[in-house]
């Protein structure tokens, strides 16, 4: 007789992207300590703003940035619901380094160039 529990378990949805940065780090320590950051940089994005222009109506690489970090999350919260297989693997991995990078590297240049 099969198991009645299931094996593949995910959370709530406004968490599977947290879940996802989670998962695509192999250490355990590594994972908890990427998914605190992956939340508290959310919470430290106000503070990283340095350019002098407020809206982004004029600029035109940090509308691009936006929807590239908007992409990135739908493709986060996707991965955080698939099961733990091959190619979802690969793809939070990369979806998780592009996160960090989009917010604490291209943000802060592409705010010093605009």
């Amino acid at each position: 007789k099969p198991p009645s529990y299931t094996t593949h378990i995910k959370p709530e949805w406004y968490f599977l992207f947290a879940y996802a940065i989670l998962r695509s780090i192999p250490n355990k320590l590594g994972g908890v300590l990427a998914l605190a950051a992956s939340v508290l940089i959310l919470l430290l994005m106000p503070f990283l703003h340095k350019s002098k222009q407020r809206t982004m109506t004029f600029r035109p690489l940090s509308q691009l940035l936006f929807w590239t970090l908007v992409a990135n999350l739908f493709i986060l919260t996707w991965i955080g619901s698939q099961p733990v297989e091959h190619p979802f693997i690969i793809i939070g991995q990369l979806a998780s380094f592009t996160y960090f990078t989009t917010i604490l590297l291209l943000f802060p240049i592409t705010a010093a160039l605009e």
